[in-house]
């Protein structure tokens, strides 16, 4: 087994003047940073007092999902002899509140769209997203289901 430690800095740049001393007197606006790519400017949803033109929590989950799905497809893909010329996704996630004030995640939808160089492999291409699922290393962290609806297509690229 190989153990891979993945590493990120949060710092909160909210305090606007009297710090936590009331709910609404903070913004939730923070920078995450990763070595590498540098920060990202983060926040709370905007139903959290949060920034719109920041990225939030949910969304980064919800990112992080639909993207390992994706490098685990065309991962097997590759495996399959399926060549993909085209890949795009648009992911949905619910989150449900509960009354303590607690939430969770109760699924994500992925409705991933592949072009095919080969259009008669629409089927097999469709199938792959059962193994991605198996392999993606965020999808096998979280205890909520990940759904699939995918298409495939013929590549419309010369």
């Amino acid at each position: 087994m190989n153990l891979h430690s993945y590493s990120a800095r949060i710092r909160w740049t909210g305090n606007l003047g009297s710090g936590t001393s009331g709910y609404r007197s903070y913004s939730r606006d923070h920078e995450i940073e990763v070595e590498g790519p540098g920060s990202l400017a983060g926040t709370a949803d905007p139903t959290f007092h949060g920034s719109r033109d920041r990225w939030n929590p949910e969304q980064l989950l919800l990112t992080a999902v639909a993207q390992c799905h994706m490098l685990s497809y065309l991962h097997v893909a590759v495996k399959a002899g399926v060549v993909v010329t085209g890949y795009r996704d648009s992911a949905t996630g619910t989150l449900r509140l509960n009354r303590d004030g607690s939430g969770e995640f109760t699924g994500i939808l992925l409705r991933p769209h592949v072009e095919l160089e080969d259009a008669g492999q629409g089927a097999l291409a469709d199938s792959l997203h059962a193994e991605a699922n198996r392999l993606c290393f965020i999808a096998r962290s979280v205890n909520f289901p990940i759904h699939h609806e995918p298409t495939s297509a013929g590549s419309t690229t010369s």
